[in-house]
């Protein structure tokens, strides 16, 4: 068992699974008795800055399908089958284990609409058709025309069809020329006006209790709404431009300075694969710009995080686990929530 604090009375495992309403007032006044309690100090007094950012704890991604309340929608199940929800339970009992040494907990949240380039509505085929979620599109596939812009995407974005046509293959070839995935059709989640979108309750719960212990507001980081680009990495879309070199969106420069000027640096959430993934190598590649020893300060709870899997389509267990081994050979820390925090490699608290 992993020492710290005492887990609160108020969280239960078993409804990690489970939407339902965080009772907000209740919480706020119960974090400032515990904190009163255990002689807890404010954030602010922290000598070292620690900041513990969870990548897309959301339901779309984190609650599996729930009889006649929830329809699950792009569900992280790992290899387990249930790798989101085993993730956030830990997750949640590290926040609470370790409130005292957590300064700031900074959530990333995917938020997106309906006409965007990754979702089976931005394409179709000459029957009419379109692509079913989990369709890869090749570069090939777009240069021959097997999927092109539905006409009416341009419409409801008021953007010029051909424009958009040219986009799509300048987006295709940026993917490839990248070393990036290529264009996915996912299921539509975490859709701004869905459920999908909000945090898992336990995981706002204790979100929302350590900002009341420690007196720190939750610094929600937002990302995915450019219908023209994926956005992974909370830090910058897979696509920055278009055919004729027009800007169509700008990386996050301003939070990348405001993490790295924290002492220390906490990374997981979903997907272990993907946004996860990206982000740490967006975040490493700013790192390499600056001074490479910045890396030591990252940690990445691995126990915290899990693949997309989709059994018998497809598996990035192995492409995750190698872009992990890669963040370590370049000095970042791989850790378990399990582990004292104190016990985890140049740490100093």
């Amino acid at each position: 068992m992993k020492s710290g604090l005492i887990i609160p009375k108020h969280f239960d495992p078993k409804k990690v699974n489970k939407i339902w309403n965080v009772s907000y007032l209740e919480i706020a006044r119960s974090a400032r008795e515990y904190a009163r309690q255990h002689g807890i100090k404010p954030a602010a007094t922290d000598k070292r800055r620690v900041c513990l950012m969870p990548i897309d704890c959301q339901i779309s991604f984190c609650t599996p399908s729930i009889p006649e309340i929830w329809r699950g929608e792009l569900f992280v199940g790992g290899r387990s089958g249930n790798g989101a929800v085993e993730d956030n339970t830990r997750l949640c009992e590290f926040i609470y284990r370790d409130l005292d040494h957590i300064t700031k907990i900074v959530p990333t949240m995917d938020t997106h609409m309906a006409m965007q380039i990754f979702f089976e509505v931005f394409l179709i085929n000459d029957d009419g058709e379109h692509p079913e979620p989990m369709t890869l599109i090749s570069l090939e596939d777009v240069e021959k025309g097997v999927w092109k812009v539905n006409p009416q995407i341009a419409y409801g974005l008021e953007i010029n069809y051909v424009k958009l046509q040219r986009h799509l293959i300048h987006y295709s070839r940026k993917l490839s020329e990248g070393g990036r995935y290529q264009l996915m059709i996912w299921p539509y989640h975490t859709m701004l006006t869905g459920i999908g979108h909000a945090l898992v309750p336990s995981v706002e719960e204790a979100a929302q209790f350590h900002l009341h212990a420690r007196g720190s507001e939750i610094g929600i980081q937002i990302k995915g709404g450019n219908p023209l680009t994926e956005n992974y990495s909370v830090f910058r879309q897979e696509v920055l431009d278009t055919d004729d070199g027009q800007p169509i969106a700008q990386k996050n420069s301003r939070f990348l300075e405001n993490l790295l000027n924290f002492d220390i640096v906490i990374i997981t959430g979903q997907a272990k694969s993907h946004c996860v993934a990206w982000t740490i190598d967006d975040l490493l590649n700013e790192i390499k710009a600056q001074d490479e020893k910045l890396a030591k300060k990252v940690y990445l709870i691995e126990d915290c995080t899990s693949p997309v899997v989709v059994p018998g389509v497809i598996d990035f267990t192995d492409m995750a686990d190698a872009a992990f081994q890669r963040f370590a050979d370049a000095g970042m820390h791989i850790v378990k929530s399990t582990d004292p925090i104190e016990s985890w490699p140049d740490i100093r608290l």
